[in-house]
């Protein structure tokens, strides 16, 4: 027999000298001598108490990790940076839920007063309706608000000495500039005028009353210039531009496209299009506003940015519409030579699979 095997048998031999003598039907309740009864059928002591323990203890576990996970949340929803002159607001990240906002101190503290706000700093926000600029901010880039597409109001607080709003819409303080008509802007005109919803329209569109009220906008007699993307995607028909007006910037009223009429104001009443006081049009300006059928650049313009006016024409069953035809005050010589004009700043549109640019009306009198 193998060593292997003696061993085997050895062991086995030592377990069968093991015996415990315990009665028939007492096998659950039997108690060896040095060693605690058995448990079966019985109530644990204090059991009740550390079921509680756990339970609270379970319950303290989930409300840290649901702590943290929110507090880590909240640190990336704010960003900030320190600059010389201050605190820069310089990014927000919507969790889902916040649709109003102040700008004033940098991570909550007042001891962190914001100065600016960076361009592209809600870029793309979805949910916001309502943002306050507090009164420490001194400098807000004109890109800051791009694409915030249910903004209806920008506030600003009254003692700020370089911004303010009138009902909402962004100027300096000295309304010389308009800065950012909030794209969702009709939503709150809409409410303001007792409009419910879908009931101002008919089979035609919307009624003359409802874009009087809703979709009109006066800028001030004051404002020299138009901010860039101030009037971006917003759904305004119609625009007063006042005479005295000598920039309108880059994307100004890029894809504001239910615009239909420009009509300038001032001492001597109102007139088609743009303001004879008028000298910058920046880059893609009036980029596809295909619901404008008339403008008129005036003498006094010395610049017309790239794509400008780019798919204000487009060609529909055969007729070229939009901006069919550009008219200048100019001659043709002197357009050339006073005009700084960019690349494709005329509209083009789509001729026998080519783009083909609209002709240009030079020596043009302003239609009345």
């Amino acid at each position: 027999m193998s060593k292997k095997n003696k061993e085997k048998r050895d062991t086995t031999a030592v377990y069968n000298e093991i015996k415990l003598d315990i009665p028939k039907g007492e096998e659950w309740t039997y108690q060896i001598e040095g060693l605690k009864a058995p448990l079966i059928g019985k109530s644990v002591e204090n059991a009740k108490m550390k079921k509680v323990l756990v339970v609270i203890t379970l319950l303290i576990a989930i409300a840290l990790s649901i702590f943290f996970s929110v507090r880590a949340v909240h640190s990336d929803t704010y960003t900030f940076e320190q600059l010389e002159s201050g605190w820069q607001f310089s990014k927000f990240s919507n969790p889902g839920d916040i649709t109003e906002i102040t700008i004033d101190f940098a991570e909550g503290d007042k001891t962190k007063p914001i100065s600016s706000i960076r361009e592209y700093a809600f870029n793309c926000d979805d949910k916001l309706t309502s943002i306050t600029i507090g009164k420490s901010v001194e400098q807000i880039d004109g890109k800051s608000f791009y694409s915030v597409w249910n903004l209806r109001n920008i506030y600003v607080d009254k003692e700020n000495a370089f911004y303010c709003d009138v009902d909402g819409v962004l100027y300096n303080k000295d309304m010389t500039e308009v800065i950012c008509y909030p794209i969702d802007h009709d939503a709150y005109l809409r409410e303001k005028a007792g409009y419910e919803e879908e009931l101002w329209r008919d089979s035609e569109g919307y009624d003359d009353a409802y874009i009087e009220a809703v979709q009109t906008y006066r800028i001030p007699e004051t404002v020299v210039k138009v901010g860039e993307l101030c009037f971006n995607y917003t759904n305004l028909a119609v625009i007063y531009l006042p005479e005295g007006l000598e920039r309108i910037e880059t994307l100004a009223f890029f894809k504001a496209e239910n615009l239909k009429d420009i009509i300038t104001y001032g001492p001597g009443g109102e007139y088609k299009s743009l303001p004879e006081t008028l000298k910058y049009i920046g880059s893609d300006a009036f980029t596809r506003n295909q619901q404008l059928t008339y403008m008129f650049i005036p003498a006094s313009v010395e610049f017309i940015g790239h794509h400008a006016f780019w798919d204000t024409a487009y060609k529909e069953d055969g007729e070229v519409k939009g901006v069919a035809v550009m008219n200048a005050a100019l001659s043709e010589e002197e357009f050339k030579a006073k005009v700084e004009a960019g690349d494709h700043w005329l509209p083009s549109y789509d001729y026998k699979l080519l783009k083909k640019t609209i002709d240009v009306n030079y020596s043009a009198a302003r239609e009345k």
